[in-house]
């Protein structure tokens, strides 16, 4: 479960036991709005915590390490235990549902995905037209939601209703060194934020939110925060890996994250400007204990800190995200050592922050 790193200190490593409690929150269901299934694997693994738990009004799982000493820094910790995917909104003969969207997703990837729907997981299947009944002048349309169904089968009207959340029906599964599977943003986050409780150290008081709704707002982040009042935050996430040939003509200008590039510090995104100390910090973390970083560049999207830096006289924020492959997709794509360095970085970051953080200049 440990590991050393080149200075001699004892880092979290992953193992089998990690991996393992990361396919069971990657094939959870967890819709925004609907995290039951998430929150229920991360209060069974938080019994061997020293941590008070419980569970707030949104349904955000709230985790507090006390410190041995008095007046300690209070540092929180977030995790989404949400994932993007579909709600049922209306009823049509033979199975067939019309859904919207939940988090964002692009309709061009839906067409014949399999989905699991309800708290049943009933199979079904987003169908389409197929290309052989379509017109060339549909053909060159990007395919309308109106026109895609979640088809349940003859008996499928009586096994679902509308307000039902739907999920990719996506397996998880290891690949050598790449980690696959729905809902890695961000159950990466969920499964490093409960080792990260399970070895909290004794001199902070370690504050974990495993928040709902970040896809569609980060509201249960917003929530959390305003109730525990930490001194600092970091936000745990996944970021999309912007590192395939061709996706533009400057490679990799928008995200300047990669697999296998170890954890993405952020600056800045649509959301967060990063507080500078905080970024400083890691990278001075990192570099001690010999650990690979990137910076995620600004850009488009938002994690976490969006709505917790906002919250009361303000809260100095920052996100660490592993990079990965296809987001917002059926399947996402993440490199085991990016996901092991990123728990090392953090690990590190607590065992090593103190109130002086706050007494430097921005």
């Amino acid at each position: 479960m440990t590991g050393q790193s080149q200075d001699g200190s004892q880092l979290l490593k992953t193992d089998a036991d990690q991996i393992n409690l990361l396919e069971k929150l990657s094939n959870a269901c967890a819709v925004s709005g609907d995290e039951g299934e998430v929150r229920t694997i991360v209060l069974e693994a938080l019994k061997s915590a020293r941590a008070e738990v419980r569970v707030d009004a949104l349904g955000n799982v709230l985790a507090v390490c006390k410190a041995a000493g008095e007046n300690p820094l209070r540092v929180l910790l977030t995790a989404h235990m949400d994932e993007i995917g579909f709600m049922l909104t209306d009823k049509e003969d033979g199975g067939l549902f019309r859904f919207d969207l939940v988090g964002g997703i692009d309709a061009r990837y839906l067409p014949g995905k399999p989905v699991w729907v309800g708290k049943n997981r009933v199979p079904g299947v987003i169908g389409a037209k197929p290309i052989h009944l379509t017109t060339q002048d549909e053909r060159k349309k990007t395919i309308s939601l109106d026109n895609l169904r979640i088809d349940l089968g003859p008996a499928g009207s009586e096994l679902a209703k509308v307000g039902d959340r739907a999920a990719f029906a996506t397996a998880f599964q290891q690949a050598g060194p790449s980690l696959m599977g729905k809902a890695l943003d961000d159950r990466l986050g969920v499964a490093a934020l409960i080792e990260l409780v399970r070895h909290a150290p004794a001199h902070i008081e370690l504050q974990a939110a495993f928040t709902v709704q970040e896809e569609v707002g980060a509201r249960g982040a917003r929530v959390a925060a305003y109730t525990l009042n930490p001194d600092v935050a970091f936000a745990i996430d996944s970021t999309p890996a912007h590192d395939l040939p061709g996706w533009d003509e400057t490679e990799n200008a928008h995200y300047n994250s990669r697999l296998g590039g170890g954890p993405a510090i952020y600056i800045a995104d649509s959301g967060t400007i990063s507080d500078p100390r905080l970024v400083q910090f890691l990278v001075q973390t990192a570099e001690k204990h010999h650990l690979p970083y990137q910076f995620r560049q600004p850009g488009a999207g938002g994690t976490d800190a969006s709505q917790i830096h906002k919250q009361r006289q303000g809260i100095p924020s920052v996100s660490v995200s592993t990079p990965g492959r296809y987001a917002h997709t059926p399947v996402m794509i993440a490199r085991l050592e990016d996901w092991q360095n990123t728990l090392a970085l953090l690990q590190a970051a607590l065992q090593a922050i103190s109130p002086d953080i706050l007494t430097t200049s921005r």
